[in-house]
């Protein structure tokens, strides 16, 4: 129970529809174990020969009396079952906040489809424990300790005859839900391969479709689906045998009663109205004690589905802004300066980039080159903290990025990476994402920039063509043209294009350049790419090489040095010059 305990925030949140929710609670009990009460001296009247006008007072008290004790029953339903919905609301807004605050590395450590499982399953399941098993905890309880206090007053050792079973029941009970927690918690893991197994696939049907592999996807699904469907059975076998156990217990119980009772009323020691009575509330205890296992069954899935959520409340935020957070920095210019910088992605792994120092004057264009796994994306996905450096200090304005407001930082920085995410929504929603208002002529002028436009005006419905998910209906090109307009349209201090021209042609290429000159000036530029073509021009280019920066130099420095720069730059003009040919 000690993960379930993390809800009680939430309970005090809702304090007061929970307060009459347990007032009506008590109010329906009172009139449940009330019509007993009526039908015994109903019966003890016909045993004296009562009239029909008796009788007839007896029965609207005891239509009445069921009639109010149903109408609060409906309010114990509004209060703490719409509670717990409420309660589930909040759970799930607080599970999607603290999702979106996490840093990169957990995303990457972590399946999407084991993420949306948790959003989905456990928070159901929490829900669950939240209201029904709640509300018939409470219930059962009250009604459990009046029923026995007026059975014990009617006779009390045919009270403790009958209540023999019970303590039985309940290790019986506890034994049987620290199994289904066990088996619960496997199957929710177990849903979460599920899920993870189908998101990749529709993620990825273009790669499955083009290797044929669409029998062995279906295979490997319906292994999956049936050992889900075991495990669920497996519970299923065991929930199975706790319901008819109740009743044979509680069946028992009855037994029990009409063997002694009756025997009592023989000899005179109890009348007829009275062991009755003593049947129809030990009836009345039969729910509590099936809803007793039932209860059980939903606390443990509760218990198993929060522990799994905790595991992921309780991931720390890593990136943030702290106590000495500048919050008077309100804006930047765009100087950048990495003094020393070491970097790794865990522990467990070797340096990234390794004692990394150069300076970024603001408003200067910076190109940086290097073979695949030198660290270039590395490098730059520290500028906004999707990562914090390892050892160093990273600069903005002179001021260590850590000091700036994180919300400052991003807001000022723009990102175009190399695999362009587009939205499932409208052509004008993707580029218009970072804006905080409307503005069209923003959309058409970045697109233009980004030589974008010319292929919207020829979709369908131009800016409000729906474009597929991830970008499914356009082409390579046409995603990183569509994701650079949306990096332009924030207007950003400190722009940062990582690869973003990889899916164009070189034309294509150059137009852009051309119209990104006076979009970039006054700006801070980061360009990273394999074409020598794309970063020729920057004011200082930087050769990295293992995690280390080998050569730093504008275009014409660094050819007249006859390195690595100058060797990728004879390359590219030997592949031009054959391709003109050819």
């Amino acid at each position: 129970m000690k993960n379930l305990l993390t809800l009680k925030k939430y309970f005090i949140r809702y304090k007061t529809k929970l307060f009459w929710g347990v007032l009506f609670i008590l109010i329906s009990n009172a009139m449940t174990v009330y019509v007993p009460i009526l039908l015994k001296d109903s019966i003890n009247a016909l045993q004296n020969n009562t009239n029909r006008e008796v009788l007839l007072r007896y029965a609207l008290l005891i239509v009445g009396t069921s009639i109010i004790g149903g109408i609060f029953r409906y309010l114990i339903r509004q209060t703490i079952i719409v509670v717990s919905r409420e309660i589930e609301y909040d759970l799930r807004g607080d599970f999607w906040e603290h999702i979106q605050k996490l840093p990169l590395r957990y995303f990457q450590n972590n399946s999407t489809g084991n993420i949306m499982s948790h959003a989905t399953n456990d928070i159901n399941a929490v829900r669950m424990f939240i209201g029904p098993a709640v509300m018939y905890s409470i219930d059962t309880s009250i009604r459990l300790i009046i029923v026995v206090t007026i059975m014990i007053s009617i006779n009390f050792s045919l009270t403790i005859y009958a209540l023999i079973p019970l303590p039985i029941l309940s290790y019986g009970v506890y034994r049987v839900g620290k199994l289904i927690h066990e088996k619960y918690t496997k199957i929710q893991e177990n849903f979460s391969q599920l899920t993870t197994r189908a998101q990749e696939n529709f993620s990825g049907i273009r790669v499955i479709k083009s290797y044929v592999r669409e029998a062995n996807e279906i295979k490997r699904w319906n292994e999956l689906s049936k050992d889900y469907l075991n495990k669920n059975m497996n519970l299923i076998r065991i929930q199975a045998v706790v319901m008819p156990i109740l009743y044979m217990i509680t069946g028992i119980s009855i037994i029990v009663v009409i063997w002694m009772g009756g025997g009592k009323v023989i000899n005179g020691e109890m009348n007829l109205g009275d062991i009755t009575a003593f049947i129809v509330y030990l009836g009345i205890l039969i729910w509590p004690m099936i809803a007793f296992g039932w209860v059980m069954n939903i606390i443990q899935q509760g218990e198993a589905s929060m522990k799994r959520l905790n595991k992921i409340l309780n991931e720390p935020y890593e990136i943030q802004d702290s106590l000495s957070t500048n919050v008077s920095i309100n804006e930047l210019n765009g100087e950048i300066e990495f003094r020393n910088i070491n970097f790794k992605y865990s522990d467990s792994l070797p340096d990234v980039l390794k004692n990394v120092s150069f300076k970024i004057p603001a408003g200067l264009t910076v190109a940086i080159v290097g073979h695949t796994g030198s660290g270039k994306t590395s490098l730059i996905n520290l500028i906004p903290r999707l990562y914090d450096v390892t050892s160093g200090e990273l600069l903005i304005d002179g001021h260590n990025v850590k000091d700036i407001p994180l919300d400052v930082l991003r807001t000022n920085i723009a990102v175009v990476q190399q695999e362009s995410f587009l939205f499932s929504d409208t052509v004008y929603g993707n580029i218009s994402y970072g804006l905080r208002e409307v503005n069209k002529e923003r959309v058409e002028e970045v697109s233009r920039i980004a030589n974008f436009h010319k292929d919207v005006e020829s979709f369908p419905n131009g800016y409000e063509t729906i474009v597929g998910e991830r970008g499914i209906t356009f082409s390579g090109g046409q995603k990183q043209r569509a994701s650079l307009a949306r990096a332009l349209a924030v207007n950003p201090k400190i722009l940062i294009l990582d690869d973003s021209f990889s899916a164009v042609d070189t034309n294509t290429e150059e137009q852009i350049l051309k119209n990104l000159k006076s979009f970039m000036k006054n700006r801070t530029s980061i360009i990273i790419s394999h074409r020598i073509s794309t970063v020729k021009d920057a004011d200082k280019i930087i050769v990295l090489v293992n995690g280390t920066i080998a050569e730093t130099g504008t275009h014409d420095e660094l050819v007249s040095l006859n390195g690595l720069y100058a060797e990728l730059h004879y390359k590219q003009l030997l592949e031009k010059e054959l391709e003109e040919l050819n």
